[in-house]
């Protein structure tokens, strides 16, 4: 694949900075994509190119390849969005969302939070498991499960789920259905990115409403001198 504009990310994810000191603040955006923060500040995301469409390309976040400073500032802005709902619990989603889970938990005065997974325990029941399959978990016969030792604690409780991004929505879709199956009320979805608009059809309107994100990261597409906003 021929490489436009991309770069290693080693460098990426470790610093927020002030905004007058990001190179390229508009289109066209050449290796990183500045996503700017509730308070003004910038956070640097790389560009990745698409191997199946080498045309079009996403600024990504690894939220577990990021600073413990990064990691503790989007979990705090989350938090601060997510406190109006009043949730009792903090459900974190896999993979990435297990990064930010437990200091959203902790900035909203909680002792605990409830992982899901995709690993299969052998004590683990199918019955509280979802199918789930998205851009980064395209394996078929993949599943989110949630711990039977840990389902008394999400009954009839105002809880809210928590992931590193949300793109298409199925994963997302997934883990709410279940959870609500199980008897707890999502109030709210909280996520550190929110990328594109696709998510919002699957969810619905009325789901889409209670997703809230700390940054957007637009979908992108190559141009001569960079890469600006796809359509």
């Amino acid at each position: 694949m021929n490489r436009h504009f991309t770069e290693p990310t080693t460098g990426y994810w470790q610093h927020i900075v002030p905004a007058n000191v990001v190179d390229r603040m508009e289109a066209p955006w050449q290796f990183g994509y500045p996503a700017r923060l509730p308070d003004g500040r910038v956070l640097v995301l790389p560009i990745r190119q698409l191997a199946n469409e080498p045309s079009h390309a996403v600024a990504s976040l690894l939220v577990n390849h990021a600073s413990l400073e990064v990691v503790d500032t989007l979990g705090a802005m989350l938090a601060e969005r997510l406190s109006v709902h009043a949730p009792e619990l903090v459900i974190g989603l896999p993979t990435l969302g297990l990064a930010l889970a437990p200091v959203v938990a902790r900035a909203l005065g909680h002792a605990r939070y409830v992982p899901m997974g995709y690993s299969r325990k052998f004590w683990y029941d199918e019955a509280l498991s979802a199918a789930v399959h998205s851009i980064t978990s395209p394996t078929p016969g993949k599943r989110i499960y949630l711990d039977p030792n840990l389902r008394p604690l999400i009954d009839g409780k105002r809880l809210v789920l928590v992931d590193d991004a949300v793109s298409t929505g199925t994963t997302l879709l997934a883990a709410w259905n279940l959870i609500e199956s199980l008897g707890g009320q999502v109030v709210a979805c909280g996520v550190a990115m929110l990328q594109g608009r696709r998510w919002i059809e699957r969810l619905g309107a009325e789901r889409a409403t209670r997703v809230v994100g700390v940054f957007e990261s637009p979908l992108l597409k190559a141009v001569p001198d960079g890469w600006v906003l796809r359509e």
